[in-house]
């Protein structure tokens, strides 16, 4: 079971109170922050502009991404780099056939495609290249996701101004009732603060998110790739993990 990033939601807790607080320090009603018509035209327009311009694989691969931003799923540098030691002491025991049920039985898709080229003897070259071209092809994947959060957070700002626009409009309806004139601009705003608040307070920090996570997780396959192609050379077990323990560091924060 993953663990939960409880930061999430404590940031988007923090900042939903930070809208209501100063609304309330300012004196005004907490009730004109809620519009339904706001809501409609913000949201609506920005995800039908998405659709318009992404293609639906990237779209679907995005809402699939979601789970990422509440998920802990820290790297597992450490452990990996044991198993890696532990691998390449099999193989120099046991010569590389030695990986083959290992091979068969990880559970990383990426890291079992790479343990199975070098059961079969592939050379460290031609391992390195088929690693490092689905490293790059899943990356692009994950990156062009990302930036579906992007382009809404791009978008959300100019659709509250349209619905405040067109708030306004309805309000220039009513200029014979001037006393319905002030509560009708301050309707009409509340799809700017929509618009600006989405982007701000969501997307956009989704988008960061996820290629945080992206980065993370190519941190974390180019050790791998190192670590089998190390194997593939036979290197000595303790080279292979003083080479890798520099990944692990930058991941801890540490110094390289």
């Amino acid at each position: 079971m993953r663990k939960i990033d409880w930061l999430v939601f404590v940031g988007v807790l923090v900042a939903i109170a930070a809208l209501v607080v100063g609304q309330w320090l300012e004196g005004g009603a907490l009730g004109i922050l809620l519009n339904g018509a706001a809501a409609v035209i913000v949201f609506g327009g920005s995800i039908g502009a998405v659709l318009v311009q992404t293609p639906s694989r990237t779209f679907k691969r995005a809402l699939q991404m979601l789970s990422r931003i509440v998920a802990d799923n820290q790297m597992p540098f450490r452990q990996s780099i044991s198993k890696l030691v532990n691998w390449s002491m099999i193989a120099r025991r046991d010569g590389l056939l030695g990986l083959e049920d290992i091979a068969e039985s990880e559970p990383d898709p990426f890291v079992r495609h790479g343990l199975i080229l070098l059961v079969d003897g592939a050379e460290p070259e031609t391992i390195r290249t088929a690693m490092t071209n689905e490293l790059i092809l899943d990356e692009q994947q994950g990156l062009e996701a990302a930036r579906v959060y992007e382009a809404m957070g791009g978008y959300s700002p100019t659709m509250g101004i349209i619905g405040a626009v067109l708030g306004l409009i309805h309000v220039m309806g009513n200029l014979t009732e001037p006393s319905k004139l002030g509560p009708g601009i301050a309707t009409a705003f509340v799809a700017t603060v929509y618009g600006v608040a989405l982007a701000n307070l969501v997307l956009l920090p989704i988008a960061h998110k996820l290629k945080y996570r992206i980065a993370a997780l190519s941190r974390y396959r180019e050790m791998m790739i190192d670590g089998i192609v190390a194997i593939a050379e036979g290197e000595n077990p303790r080279v292979i993990e003083y080479r890798l323990s520099a990944f692990a560091r930058s991941d801890e924060g540490g110094a390289l």
